[in-house]
């Protein structure tokens, strides 16, 4: 027994060195690797794999599928009663009517829709400017294109609390969301993905930008009720030399036209994926802040009769960007458009635009500007 003993211990000795050798020389045990079938057998949906675990539901995505594209434009004005376009506009936006398409298409309504007297110009008054056109203008919006009207600007109470309630109705009638007024917040459903937008200016009628605090509250209540949050901000200086952005408030004819820089960062740093802005009258360039554009001026879109025209202030663009359903950019183009006649918007062959904007991103905000391809293509 003694001598089994001996043996069955010596055994065990030579295996366990063997052993050792054999991770020495090979490694560690490597997992099995299944054949194509038998990977096919396990894997999730099969046969085999229900049998034995059906999962009680499918993971969500962590934010919508699919894109969102956004169009918009800036400062928009069909005429001022009694100076209107031929046939009640309906040829108004012809020219560009086909770029004006998108899940939502923003303007900024730098007017009244309203036949209401009381204009805030008073009598004899010479350096005073007040817009209005009659309700049914509504109309052409809707037919141009647009889904939604931004309010928050300088024009939109020309005729008083009165016109501005004219407006809305009117935009209402025509099935158009509008935004701009405090507190307001206009939501659009496009397919699965949820699009907030609200308008931002320095007038009591409207959300005011110069009070960040303000708009960090307001852009972050809107983050919660949608997935993508778009800002439309009437904002800077005005004039055919203004085209430059430079940190610090600007003003106009003793206005404060809020600090568009800081603006912008702040409304994006609260939840905002795209800022567009208006207001100078002319373009200025864009930006990359966060992963998001801000584009802070896209100058005159159209103004019958009622722009001064020429040079810088009748260069314009349609703003085409496309989103992903958590605010992500994928894709943008700027198209150069211009003022032609008497003020009607029209698309530029000379392409105008694209080499303005280039050249303003560039010199104002180095290596975050935003780059502009030949073909007006926004990277």
């Amino acid at each position: 027994m003694r001598l089994v003993a001996l043996v069955l211990r010596a055994g065990a000795v030579v295996v366990a060195a063997a052993v050792v050798f054999s991770l020495l020389v090979d490694g560690p045990p490597r997992p099995e690797v299944a054949s194509p079938a038998q990977a096919a057998a396990r894997a999730p949906g099969s046969a085999a794999s229900a049998k034995a675990a059906t999962p009680k539901s499918k993971p969500k995505p962590a934010y919508p599928p699919g894109a969102v594209t956004i169009v918009a434009t800036g400062d928009i004005v069909m005429g001022s009663t009694p100076n209107l376009p031929p046939s009640g506009g309906a040829t108004f936006f012809s020219d560009v009517a086909a770029d004006l398409a998108g899940d939502v298409v923003l303007g900024n309504l730098e007017q009244a829709l309203t036949d209401a007297s009381g204009s805030k110009c008073g009598a004899g008054s010479t350096n005073c400017f007040a817009f209005r056109t009659p309700q049914s203008y509504a109309k052409r919006l809707r037919e141009a294109g647009f889904t939604a009207l931004n309010t928050a600007n300088n024009h939109a109470y020309d005729f008083g609390q009165a016109g501005l309630a004219d407006t809305v109705s009117a935009l209402r009638r025509q099935g158009l969301l509008h935004s701009g007024r405090p507190g307001e917040v206009a939501v659009q459903q496009v397919g699965e993905v949820r699009v907030a937008m609200l308008g931002f200016a320095s007038y009591p009628w409207a959300n005011d930008l110069t009070d960040l605090a303000d708009v960090r509250r307001q852009v972050a209540r809107a983050a919660k009720r949608a997935d993508v949050v778009v800002v439309s901000a009437h904002m800077g200086a005005e004039g055919s030399d203004k085209q430059r952005v430079r940190p610090g408030t600007e003003t106009f004819l003793g206005e404060n036209r809020g600090d568009p820089m800081r603006f912008a960062r702040a409304a994006i740093d609260a939840g905002a994926d795209l800022v567009v802005g208006h207001g100078p009258h002319v373009l200025r360039g864009m930006e990359w802040y966060r992963g998001r554009l801000i584009a802070y001026s896209l100058g005159n879109f159209a103004g019958y009769r009622v722009f001064a025209l020429g040079g810088p202030l009748s260069v314009s663009g349609i703003l085409r960007v496309s989103l992903r359903g958590d605010g992500a950019y994928e894709s943008g183009l700027l198209v150069p458009t211009r003022l032609v006649g008497p003020g009607l918007p029209a698309l530029d062959p000379g392409e105008q635009a694209h080499g303005v904007v280039r050249q303003l991103s560039r010199a104002d905000f180095g290596r975050r500007a935003v780059k502009v391809a030949r073909n007006g293509e926004l990277r």
